[in-house]
């Protein structure tokens, strides 16, 4: 019991890691009145920087189309460098795929607020993401054997 450590996470630092948003149907854009069809993506990665220290990424990619064609493209990848210490091996992804997330969230909600605005568009709004849901999908759709359909 004495060689037990007991679990430390601390955020260490919080940055876009790479950001960019493209509009190449401005300015006619601008003059359309149907709204464009909007489709949100989100990614996780992560990779051990040390013993102690992970970069999480956290990448959200936001198209709006109208008549297939793009009106803009707004991609941001938010990172958070997290020292975690004591977590057993088994937990880490846990920690990596929904607490760190959670974490990073708001900031990237603002990034491409931000971005969007400053394109000349109305506000857009990250929903709120359940990471715990999503990791779970991850972990049901790694046990399916191969071939096995839905």
């Amino acid at each position: 019991m004495a060689d037990e450590q007991q679990a430390n996470f601390n955020l260490k630092k919080i940055y876009i890691k790479d950001a960019s948003f493209e509009s190449p149907m401005s300015p006619q854009s601008f003059l359309q009145q149907q709204a464009p069809e909007v489709d949100i993506q989100l990614d996780i990665s992560h990779s051990k920087i040390d013993a102690e220290h992970h970069e999480v990424i956290l990448s959200v990619t936001v198209t709006a189309k109208s008549d297939d064609q793009t009106v803009f493209l707004c991609e941001v990848q938010q990172a958070g460098l997290f020292q975690i210490i004591g977590v057993p091996e088994q937990e880490m992804p846990v920690v990596l795929e929904i607490a760190c997330p959670n974490i990073l969230l708001p900031y990237i909600r603002q990034a491409i607020d931000d971005l969007v605005g400053k394109g000349g568009y109305p506000q857009m709004l990250i929903h709120p993401v359940n990471f715990e849901g999503l990791y779970q999908q991850k972990v049901m759709a790694s046990q399916k054997p191969e071939g096995a359909v839905n």
